[in-house]
């Protein structure tokens, strides 16, 4: 009886940790479409007959990023809503462009590691473990240094140039999803209790509601 609890136990750890990722297909793809009609629904979406399939399912051009806004950086994902092809493939990426000072603020990705390579340009980067050491680990990365940030740990990067920057981020998901701390904290709809956020950030109730009337960009 121990024997088979020990078994059955083991069993459970392992299938937690194949669902805590993007599953592996079972085809050579599946192209993700939004008619339910005559689809088959795979790993979040429908999918296409694949004897349907165009190199345009494969396919997407990212353009240079609008980095006028207030962060100074635009984000512009090629995930599975811009490539229907990645479904089920468990991998996508993003080019993030950034002005001179351009901050890609502070946010996690709860279901992918990114791993970042610089294109152009110098940036600070870094990210913060999880409780209870919060190290804080950085590094400035020059054209053609690569740095990895893992699953679901808060991370950035700042353009510490003089000119503008740009950086390719992929992702162990087809779909990482993206939570940007301030936004999320101060900027939720309906907005989170002052009295949550005053004794979280042991702050003063008057800083609290400041920072819940701002406006906070999206710059995804």
């Amino acid at each position: 009886m121990k024997n088979s609890y020990l078994i059955f136990t083991a069993f459970m750890a392992l299938a937690s940790c194949a669902l805590a990722f993007d599953p592996s297909p079972l085809q050579d793809f599946c192209v993700a479409i939004n008619d339910t009609k005559d689809g088959v629904f795979v790993n979040g979406k429908f999918c296409k007959d694949p004897k349907l399939a165009t190199a345009n399912d494969f396919f997407f051009s990212v353009k240079e990023g609008n980095t006028s806004n207030s962060l100074g950086s635009k984000v512009t994902p090629v995930a599975v809503n811009e490539i229907l092809g990645l479904n089920t493939l468990g991998i996508s990426l993003a080019r993030i462009d950034f002005a001179p000072r351009g901050l890609n603020p502070p946010h996690t990705h709860p279901r992918g590691t990114e791993i970042l390579i610089v294109l152009e340009g110098t940036l600070y980067v870094g990210f913060v473990t999880s409780n209870p050491q919060n190290r804080l680990i950085t590094k400035v990365l020059n054209k053609g240094d690569v740095f990895v940030f893992p699953i679901g740990l808060i991370h950035f990067q700042l353009n510490v140039g003089y000119g503008n920057a740009v950086a390719i981020g992929g992702l162990s998901s087809q779909n990482p999803g993206v939570i940007t701390i301030a936004n999320a904290v101060f900027g939720s709809n309906p907005k989170i209790s002052s009295e949550v956020l005053t004794k979280a950030f042991q702050v003063d109730n008057n800083i609290v509601d400041n920072l819940q009337k701002q406006f906070w960009f999206d710059n995804n």
